[in-house]
Order: C-alpha cells, then structure tokens, then sequence
C-alpha cells in the first residue's frame, strides 16, 4: 500500500512538472525571434553559417546534442549527454543548462514559460525543409 501511494505521489509530481514545461505548440515564432536576439550574442541561425561562442542552431530540433557541424568547443558533457534536442529537451535546457547538463558551459538560461515557448517555436520554424 505504501509503495502505491508512493507511485501515485511521483506520477503527480511528475505530471505538474510536465505540465508546467514549455511545449512549442503554446509558442510564437515570431515572438521567439525577438527573445532569440538575447541569444545572438553566442548563437546564429542561419543554414549554413558558422557558430560563434556557441553553435549555429539552424536545424537543432532532432539533431543530438553535440553535433553541430563545424563546431568544435563543446564540453565533454554535452557530447556525452545523448540528449536529443526535442521540446521537452530544449524547455529543461533553456530554464537551466547546468542544471539539465551538470558540466556543461553555457550559462545563459530563460525564466519566463512564454520565452522558453517562443524560442522552442523559433527554433522548430528554423528547420531545413524536408526533400520532396
């Protein structure tokens, strides 16, 4: 009966925390392109263009963590992380790398849903289109 309860009290726990993470779908792509300048300090976007501090992140939705081609200054962790960038990914990332990834080196993180929503948006909307 204890061991129930217990299952019952994380998978509660756990739903408000998913419930509670930003999902792209909530987002604006548009509104994700201006909160996206705070990150062009470190990051471009554009197919093809090189990293700066931080990877370009054109087409980073489905890529693994660590892979960005051309860019060469990831930390071991990140490369050992296996994460693969999907939303749920990306939204523990942007409210708290080092957090998401103990070890990692980017510093920067998002508190506001709305922005981790719209920048998640953004991001989606920055994918190579699919061949036909």
């Amino acid at each position: 009966m204890l061991r129930l309860a217990l299952v019952v009290c994380v998978a509660v726990a756990m739903s408000a925390v998913l419930s509670h993470l930003a999902r792209a779908d909530d987002g604006d792509a548009a509104a994700g392109e201006q909160v996206f300048k705070k990150c062009q300090v470190c990051h471009t976007i554009e197919e093809g263009a090189p990293g700066k501090t931080g990877p370009n992140l054109f087409g980073v939705v489905g890529r693994r963590a660590g892979t960005a081609e051309g860019f060469e200054r990831y930390s071991p962790a990140l490369m050992e992380s296996g994460v693969v960038w999907d939303e749920a990914a990306l939204s523990q990332w942007l409210r708290g790398p080092a957090k998401f990834i103990p070890g990692v080196r980017m510093p920067f993180k998002l508190a506001e849903d709305g922005d981790i929503a719209n920048i998640i948006a953004y991001l989606m909307a920055n994918l190579p289109e699919p061949p036909e």
